[in-house]
């Protein structure tokens, strides 16, 4: 259980941390200038994706077992 938690927590970290960057950033900005940043937004978000999917994959296998 705890792992799925600390999955759980670094996925939402993970989202935070994206929603920070994007809103920090200036509107006035080039689209070149801004591509790698979305670049990498993109690439925090997929990494975040993956653990939520991690973590509920464990979750689900976990449930059987707590119910035994």
């Amino acid at each position: 259980m705890t792992e799925v938690l600390r999955k759980v927590l670094i996925a939402g970290a993970a989202v935070a941390a994206i929603s920070v960057a994007a809103c920090s950033k200036p509107a006035d900005k080039s689209a070149d200038s801004t591509a790698p940043a979305a670049a990498d937004a993109a690439a925090a978000s997929s990494s975040a994706m993956d653990a939520a999917a991690s973590a509920s994959a464990a979750a689900a296998d976990a449930a059987p077992a707590a119910k035994q």
